[in-house]
């Protein structure tokens, strides 16, 4: 069994597995190739069992391997980023929701939905400037670009504004796949402005499986909301994973 050393202030885990990592960037461990083995990778630094899984699950968390029941752990393909083009809002008459979530037309899709009545939690509340409790329309929507799962969104729209109207269901009625502008702009609501916040967080387990990506992996969250005349009437969260897309923002200057 190796010796366990730090080099510099570095753990000797990291140290294995930066080497590893190297080697896969490089191309010397293609996609697809078997990671050398826990035996393998000890005799090779000289170190521990301990030392050796440490450098594999840091690998692991990286999305650069995965394991295969049985089998043992393989080197992951890299996914090529696509880009998510953002423009603020669509015109009237050239909205679908998978439009507003992808602005850029060479890229075509389609989209599953379903809506439900739900109370207004904090957070959604803070957005839409209503009372938490207050009856909101929840509609969650799986995008596929290609035919492949791209993005997951939710949507919420005060019942206070929408409610006993023909849009109020966002996917029904007579503006059923129309976007929020010319949904809004059919109960005489003009949608004037529009914001949005990119963060970054680990993807929850029910969404790496919707989107076909690895738990606790990186997603980014476009947290969007829209106003009309200064009054919040849907907001947003799209959830994308973060090593296939990149978000690109095409603004006009005014």
């Amino acid at each position: 069994m190796g010796v366990d050393v730090a080099f510099g202030d570095q753990p000797a885990y990291l140290r294995v597995a930066g080497d590893l990592r190297q080697k896969i960037v490089a191309g010397e461990l293609p996609p697809h190739t078997r990671l050398p083995s826990q035996a393998r990778i000890r005799e090779q630094y000289g170190v521990s069992d301990t030392v050796a899984l440490e450098a594999r699950k840091v690998l692991m968390a990286e999305g650069l391997v995965e394991g295969r029941s049985g089998s043992g752990t393989y080197v992951r393909e890299q996914p090529v980023p696509r880009a998510l083009v953002r423009t603020g809002y669509r015109s009237v008459g050239d909205s679908t929701p998978f439009r507003q979530e992808q602005a850029d037309d060479r890229v075509k899709g389609t989209w599953e939905s379903r809506s439900e009545q739900v109370a207004a939690g904090a957070e959604v509340a803070r957005r839409l400037r209503i009372e938490v409790g207050d009856r909101v329309m929840r509609t969650d929507y799986l995008f596929r670009a290609g035919g492949e799962p791209a993005m997951l969104s939710t949507s919420w729209e005060p019942l206070a504004v929408t409610g006993r109207t023909p849009v109020m269901l966002p996917e029904e009625g007579p503006l059923a796949g129309k976007g929020v502008v010319e949904r809004m702009a059919a109960i005489d609501l003009i949608v004037d402005n529009v914001t949005e916040e990119v963060s970054a967080r680990p993807g929850l387990a029910e969404e790496a499986l919707a989107l076909g990506g690895v738990p606790g992996h990186c997603v980014l969250v476009v947290s969007r909301t829209y106003l009309a005349g200064g009054c919040p009437v849907e907001t947003a969260d799209v959830v994308m994973l973060a090593e296939r897309h990149r978000v690109a923002y095409h603004l006009p200057v005014k």
